[in-house]
């Protein structure tokens, strides 16, 4: 398996450390509001990873943390806790909005097909790390204390950047959009480990320190819980593209100068949805959440596919009419699935260890999932009988997560149910990709040209059509097909 490095910057194999086990960390959420579907599609990917990784016989461990406390709204360690900020907006405690938007976010996971990762942990339930940690970077030299916080001395090290090099001048305060100037530090790269109360005294979150009652910076959680729960290496690291810098830069100079030692070996970055006006962010009111694509009649899996058919290392463009296609072609490919018959014959073993072997490649190619979707066609072209092609899909659908023999056996029923019914529609079957409220037009179109209505017949198709739903006339009734 090959896999993009980010700290390398080209596809390396995949060694892991420990041949029993690959350690992987993926960054959570803030929980201060909705994940929206940008956020989302980082989170899809790295599940798209970890069962990749379960498919090539993987003993996976991967952990993940909730940030419930120290996400300022600036690059610059300045500006307001997205937490309080989210508790202010609702009137609610820091907890109660943490609680209820971390459910929240899982709800998604769990409607877009993301495995919960084996170890969940929020930021405030390891404050005992992060001082240890911190500690101990005050002691060896590489934290010092300042106008009551403690930061991180980035001077000590001998390489800073490590995903990007940057000019000195783009740091500048001013020069790079939400840096403030804090003249506590030593040098405008140095990053906060510790706040006290001398800094946001209305900070909802406080604990006792060494320094002082106070809360930690939001990079010290992920090496924190990383360390706590995979030891002190770890295979991989994955998040958004966003988070490279300064967040991961900051946790791997804060990591190896604790540890004396080169903590992550593979970094995945997983870059940008983007709407016609650049990326897509909370902060410009671009808020597209699951719920939201659900209320307008799309399947979640529906965008799950739609993300599958591009690289992660790629922007995304998201428009409405972006997933109508991405819709359209997940109902073909449910009815195309429906259509084969279960249990005819017994698996084509040679037939499907090539097919297999196919899709390996593609997904060992780092994850190229867009190829992985090809295969799926390619199964259901295969010469080989139906028991066969649904082996391949069920196969491949362990990586891919579209629930596609779920989805088929719905279909299937909902079809059946159909044909019992026709009996209390004139006979008339009306078979379709599955929406309710079409197979009703589609039925009340052909009962009113069986009665020889052809005005209301022809109003219906003209209603249909205005859908970008065509009709097709059956022996048995009609079927219908989104065009």
């Amino acid at each position: 398996m090959y896999l993009y490095n980010s700290a390398s910057r080209r596809k390396e194999e995949f060694v892991p450390n420990h041949p029993d086990i690959v350690k992987m960390y993926t960054c959570g959420p803030t929980v201060y509001h909705f994940a929206h579907i940008g956020n989302l599609r980082t989170y899809l990917m790295e599940d798209v990873l970890e069962k990749f990784l379960r498919y090539e016989g993987y003993n996976v461990k991967r952990v993940m943390n909730i940030t419930d406390v120290g996400h300022l709204s600036s690059d610059g360690d300045t500006g307001e806790d997205k937490m309080l900020k989210g508790a202010r907006r609702e009137h609610k405690s820091v907890m109660d909005i943490a609680r209820f938007y971390t459910d929240a976010f899982f709800d998604d996971c769990r409607k877009l097909n993301i495995k919960r990762p084996d170890v969940v942990e929020p930021a405030t339930s390891c404050i005992d790390a992060y001082i240890r940690i911190i500690t101990r970077l005050i002691d060896t030299g590489y934290a010092y204390r300042a106008g009551g916080n403690v930061y991180f001395d980035t001077s000590r090290l001998e390489r800073y950047y490590i995903f990007n090099d940057y000019d000195a001048e783009d740091l500048a305060v001013g020069v790079r959009e939400g840096v403030e100037e804090d003249t506590n530090k030593r040098s405008k790269n140095d990053f906060v480990l510790w706040f006290t109360q001398s800094k946001f005294e209305d900070q909802a979150l406080k604990w006792d320190s060494p320094w002082g009652v106070g809360y930690p910076g939001w990079h010290i959680e992920c090496s924190g819980i990383s360390m706590k729960h995979l030891g002190e290496d770890l295979d991989i690291h994955c998040g958004g593209i966003d988070n490279a810098f300064p967040h991961h830069t900051n946790e791997i100079a804060q990591s190896e100068s604790y540890l004396g030692h080169k903590w992550c070996n593979y970094w995945m970055h997983v870059l940008h949805l983007n709407s016609n006006t650049g990326k897509m962010s909370k902060s410009k009111g671009e808020f597209l959440t699951v719920s939201l694509l659900e209320e307008r009649g799309y399947d979640p899996l529906a965008y799950r596919l739609f993300c599958l058919q591009s690289h992660y290392r790629k922007n995304l463009v998201f428009t409405w009419e972006n997933l109508d296609n991405a819709q359209g072609t997940y109902q073909k490919l449910i009815a195309r699935i429906a259509a084969l018959t279960p249990g005819e014959g017994p698996v084509d073993q040679e037939v499907f260890a090539a097919q297999r072997e196919k899709f390996r490649k593609a997904l060992g190619n780092d994850l190229n999932t867009s190829l992985g979707v090809t295969a799926l066609y390619d199964a259901l072209k295969v010469s080989a009988n139906d028991e066969t092609k649904l082996a391949l899909l069920a196969d491949f659908d362990q990586v891919l997560g579209l629930s596609l023999l779920e989805k088929a056996a719905d279909r299937r029923e909902a079809e059946a149910k159909a044909k019992s019914a026709a009996s209390s529609a004139g006979g008339i079957v009306v078979t379709g990709e599955g929406d309710p409220a079409i197979d009703e037009l589609v039925l009340r179109r052909a009962q009113a040209k069986k009665a020889r209505d052809f005005a209301q017949a022809d109003s219906i198709r003209e209603e249909l059509r205005a859908m970008g739903v065509e009709v097709t006339d059956t022996k048995e009734g009609a079927s219908w097909r989104r065009v």
